[in-house]
């Protein structure tokens, strides 16, 4: 079968491979189309403290019911919801094994769906809303990180946010916030190209490089301030701002994971009693409403910016590591 193998850092290549033997209560996915995360590119780049060469990356995937399922038919679209809990610790037996504390995902601790076969825990299986493309179906993961991130956060319909980083995860957030009824989006992003997207997909743009972010958001919100901030962008230099921009006692949700500790305007949250959220990944409930909400909002498929051949391997990594217009790239193993 066709795969796309992390081999060491900087490399990735496609490679034919035998398919999984089915053990008891696992089955076998037959995939459709895999994108590439921001987990994936921190195993590229070496530099995730789990991922151990070779494995076949891929934990945002879908396709259809191959065989090993008790109840879903052979040839039922899914997806799979990729997180691994231990099901003993103090978090699972608490109903939040989202949180385990010995949390491992398909993709990154075993073998993933960038392949034409996967296998999974069966309990992982997720029925596809009917009529939802397959290519949306891969896009479930994301999806459900954002809707988790606004249901985190206590979002409530009708205030303002701001959103910085126009990746795949910001643009989410921003398309889940719409769909539960955002007065007014506003995405903060350096990449010209990717603002042009963010415009393309109906939100207001600042360029902190060329544009004062705080002065900018004032100006949008008739001098208030956000009622949301979202950091889906991982960067020291976003810090500075989540604080100034938002409204006394509005709400801060850390969505993009740091590798390093970084400083945080502790005083002005403050005098303003701000609330800092973080978020993780996602529970089972955030996983199927991501389902539900990509079948109802057209929109999240202006997301997805290439669909490649899994032979175009290295291709799918050099786009999302290089300045391109690139969102989501996904690997499609049809045919």
């Amino acid at each position: 079968m066709k795969t796309i193998v992390y081999e060491g850092p900087q490399t990735v290549s496609f490679k034919e491979m035998e398919i999984p033997e089915l053990t008891e209560g696992w089955a076998l996915i037959k995939s459709s189309h895999a994108g590439i995360c921001g987990s994936d590119l921190n195993i590229f780049s070496g530099a995730h403290p789990r991922a151990q060469a070779p494995l076949v990356l891929g934990h945002e995937f879908s396709g259809t019911m191959a065989k090993g399922h008790p109840t879903i038919e052979e040839g039922t679209p899914v997806t799979v919801n990729p997180l691994l809990s231990c099901g003993k610790c103090s978090s699972c037996r608490n109903g939040q094994s989202h949180v385990c504390e010995n949390l491992r995902l398909i993709g990154i601790d075993c073998d993933g769906g960038m392949a034409e076969f996967v296998k999974v825990p069966i309990e992982n299986v997720v029925k596809l809303p009917e009529g939802l493309s397959l290519a949306l179906g891969a896009l479930v993961e994301p999806v459900a990180v954002a809707v988790h991130a606004v249901r985190q956060g206590n979002y409530i319909p009708g205030d303002n946010a701001v959103v910085f980083g126009a990746g795949t995860i910001g643009f989410c957030v921003g398309l889940v916030l719409k769909s539960y009824g955002a007065k007014n989006v506003t995405i903060v992003e350096t990449n010209e190209l990717r603002l042009e997207k963010a415009k393309e997909l109906g939100f207001s743009t600042v360029n902190p490089l060329q544009q004062d972010v705080k002065k900018e958001i004032l100006e949008k919100t008739g001098g208030v301030g956000a009622d949301f901030v979202f950091d889906c962008a991982g960067h020291p230099s976003v810090l500075p701002h989540v604080t100034g921009v938002a409204k006394v006692r509005g709400t801060i949700v850390m969505v993009a994971a740091y590798k390093k500790p970084a400083e945080v305007d502790l005083l002005q949250g403050m005098f303003k009693e701000l609330s800092m959220n973080f978020i993780r990944v996602y529970t089972q409930k955030d996983f199927v409403l991501a389902a539900e909400l990509l079948q109802e909002n057209s929109m999240f498929e202006k997301i997805i910016t290439h669909v490649l051949p899994a032979e175009e391997a290295k291709q799918g990594f050099d786009l999302l590591t290089q300045k391109t217009d690139a969102v989501k790239v996904m690997y499609e193993f049809n045919g």
